[in-house]
Order: structure tokens, then sequence, then C-alpha cells
């Protein structure tokens, strides 16, 4: 269970996942900006008004064990590119989902992403022992959507009306999984794909 309650640092070989700190206020701002991502309506990334409350929330679900939050960190220069997180954990179930995923624009489609999923996945299945991982987006997040499908993910379907937003908006979110018998034809694919780079969302 001590996998289930400790967030981990996984290493990779351009990036490392390691636990996001309050100290990461700056740099998770910073990040996002990169490319104006807080700007877009389908994603879920802080802008100056929002990052103080991003950063309080993510010390009360880690707190709490909901969530298990990542910064993504570059290896040449250590510096702070994105964050991802497992939540949705059901250690009852041996299911999470990975997801509020986001990299600073100049990182997109450089290989960060699929490196990423490929460290997290990894972890669930033979470390967390997950039986299912899951992944969900908005439904207008087609990038998202490609990039999730290139991992080999299977699309459960879409949850119509599935949450409020912070602007009001009314989200349709589709729904994507992973399971434990898959993993080794998704492990394969990963590496593979590791081998070439590739597309990579903007947020999963």
């Amino acid at each position: 269970m001590t996998a289930w309650i400790t967030t981990p640092t996984l290493h990779g070989p351009t990036v490392t996942l390691r636990p996001l700190e309050q100290s990461d206020r700056d740099a998770v701002l910073a990040a996002g900006q990169d490319g104006q991502l807080h700007t877009l309506f389908f994603t879920i990334v802080p802008g100056p008004d929002e990052i103080d409350g991003y950063m309080a929330k993510v010390a009360r679900t880690v707190a709490a064990g909901e969530d298990q939050v990542f910064a993504v960190i570059r290896n040449g220069d250590g510096q702070l590119i994105g964050s991802t997180r497992y939540m949705r954990m059901r250690a009852e179930h041996r299911r999470v989902e990975i997801g509020t995923t986001f990299y600073a624009a100049s990182c997109q489609r450089t290989g960060v992403n699929t490196e990423a999923k490929r460290l997290l996945l990894t972890h669930a299945f033979d470390v967390m022992q997950c039986v299912k991982v899951e992944f969900r987006t908005d439904r207008f997040n087609r990038a998202s959507q490609r990039a999730i499908e290139r991992l080999g993910a299977q699309r459960d379907g879409i949850l119509r009306s599935d949450a409020i937003m912070a602007d009001g908006r009314v989200r349709d979110t589709v729904c994507y999984s992973v399971l434990a018998h898959e993993w080794p034809g998704g492990r394969a694919n990963l590496e593979f794909l590791a081998t070439r780079g590739g597309a990579h969302a903007r947020s999963a």
C-alpha cells in the first residue's frame, strides 16, 4: 500500500517526474505561460490569477491521499517544464487515472509526453499493480485525444455534461483506459514511439 500513499520519483532518459512542491509555484506558472496555455478553454492550466488556488488544491489533495502530483523536470537543465498526476485513485479497486497534465509549449512534440506516460504507466502496472489506468479529456481537446490514442489507450466513451468548468462551461468528457492485460503491448508501443519521437498534446 505504500505505493498508493507516497508520491515516487520516476527517472527517464530525458525527464524526471518528482513530487510537485509548493516552492515550484513560480516554475509551474512560467511553464503554463509558455504558450499561454491557461487561455485555452479546454485545459486546466493555472494562469496568474489561478496559480495560488491551484497550488493550495495540490497541497490539499495530496495530503488527503487523493492525488499524487508530479513536476516534470527536464534532465539536461533541471527546468520544470510541466506537471502531471495520478488522480481518482482507488486502491481497493487498483485503479488510477493519469491526468491534469500540461507541458510548456516549447517542450511539446519533443517526446516528453511519451516518456512521462511510459514512466507513469510502468509504475502504475508494475509497482501499484493496477488492473486499469484511465485517461480523461475534454471533448474539444482533439490534440489530447490523439495523444492518448497514440499511447495505446482504448476509447471507452463520452460522459456528457460531466463537469462544470471554472468559466461556467459544462464539459463533455472523453474517457479512455489501458487494462493490465493490454500493458505488455502498450509498453512495447511506447518504447517504439520513444525511439521515433511523435506528436504530443498540450494537455491530457
